[in-house]
């Protein structure tokens, strides 16, 4: 909590102490803004059909040594205040800005973004067993062939209109959110069976057990998907949802919202999702955290404040990256105004090989 200090400014000398502690805590906040952010940032980076529209800056950061330093790789993009998309396969990134799809390596020095020509620029790329699909939500869904790198249609008898989320677990069973409603199919979408009203927003699956992130908080399931039981419920604590789900080494880790305290919360589990420890004591609270990921034995999380990572699966957390405005509290802090600044921009984490990403969202995504 930051703390006032009120004095009387009768006396010259306590004005100038004063001021000296103001100039203090403001070189301060300069320094903590830049702090963990000592790199050049590249040049390199390039669009093989470039723009003529100014280049972007704080869109998309790389860490190749676990997050500990990142570097901004934006340089090449179109200026745009809001990325339409961002998708991490195991050695590639799709990225789609401004209407149009790129997609580079992701083992390269600096990336080469190359326009990629799926069907609808709207197209969400899911990292699927049987390969790359591309996705929209009025139904149509794609996937890429290998040999010809041409996307193909599949799944053509689906009749839903709507594909919020698409999902194949590693036995081939199908799993479908309109959005609305969450199905699952067990013979390549042929046939569709209604598992629970409400939508969901993430699917991941270790050793036997899905996890998802629906309307109520995260949810379990260990025979296929058949039959789901919620392990975090946000409806008793005055509502919420789930956010967002991860396999980390020996378990998970899921981001669910609270209503009634307005702020998201990441826990983790380490018995299959059964049971969940907080893992966000060292984090101020928000309804903005964005992301929690694993690279190596760290664990990284995406937070209005900035990128914070974790040595000791979340009991202690240390800021590697700067945030869009939001600065840390500091051991001497000076509070002129308690009001936080809005959140305009939020960093998103993301994890394709051995290459960590963050890319600037729009708070709540």
């Amino acid at each position: 909590m930051p703390v006032v200090l009120r004095y009387h400014f009768s006396e010259p000398k306590f004005v100038m102490s004063f001021i000296h502690l103001i100039l203090l805590y403001c070189l301060h906040i300069f320094s903590a803004g830049d702090q963990a952010s000592e790199y050049s940032p590249s040049r390199e980076t390039k669009i093989v059909e470039p723009t003529k529209e100014a280049e972007a800056t704080n869109i998309i950061l790389q860490s190749k040594d676990g997050g500990q330093t990142w570097q901004d790789i934006s340089h090449g993009l179109p200026e745009t205040k809001k990325p339409e998309g961002f998708f991490a396969g195991a050695s590639e990134v799709y990225f789609r800005i401004n209407g149009v799809m790129y997609r580079s390596k992701s083992n390269l020095k600096t990336p080469v973004w190359e326009k990629e020509n799926v069907l609808n620029e709207r197209s969400t790329i899911a990292f699927n067993r049987s390969g790359v699909m591309a996705y929209t939500y009025d139904g149509q869904i794609y996937q890429k062939t290998p040999s010809s790198e041409t996307w193909l249609p599949i799944y053509t008898n689906l009749k839903s209109h709507s594909v919020a989320t698409f999902f194949e677990a590693s036995d081939g069973t199908v799993f479908l959110s309109t959005g609305k409603n969450f199905f699952r199919s067990d013979d390549k979408a042929q046939s569709w069976k209604l598992v629970q009203k409400g939508g969901v927003e993430d699917i991941v699956e270790s050793e036997g057990v899905l996890l998802a992130a629906g309307q109520k908080g995260i949810m379990r399931s260990t025979d296929n998907g058949e039959h789901w039981e919620w392990v975090i419920s946000e409806v008793s604590e005055g509502g919420g949802g789930g956010i967002a789900v991860e396999r980390i080494d020996g378990g998970f880790a899921a981001i669910s919202y609270n209503a009634r305290t307005k702020s998201r919360r990441i826990r983790s589990s380490f018995d299959g999702g059964k049971t969940w420890q907080a893992i966000d004591e060292g984090l101020q609270p928000s309804l903005n955290i964005s992301s929690v990921k694993q690279m190596g034995s760290h664990l990284l999380v995406g937070h209005p404040d900035g990128i914070f990572r974790s040595s000791d699966m979340g009991k202690t957390w240390h800021r590697v990256h700067a945030g869009f405005g939001n600065v840390l509290d500091a051991s001497i802090f000076v509070s002129l105004n308690s009001a936080r600044a809005p959140v305009e921009k939020v960093f998103k984490l993301y994890v394709s090989g051995t290459v960590l990403y963050a890319v600037a969202v729009s708070p709540g995504c």
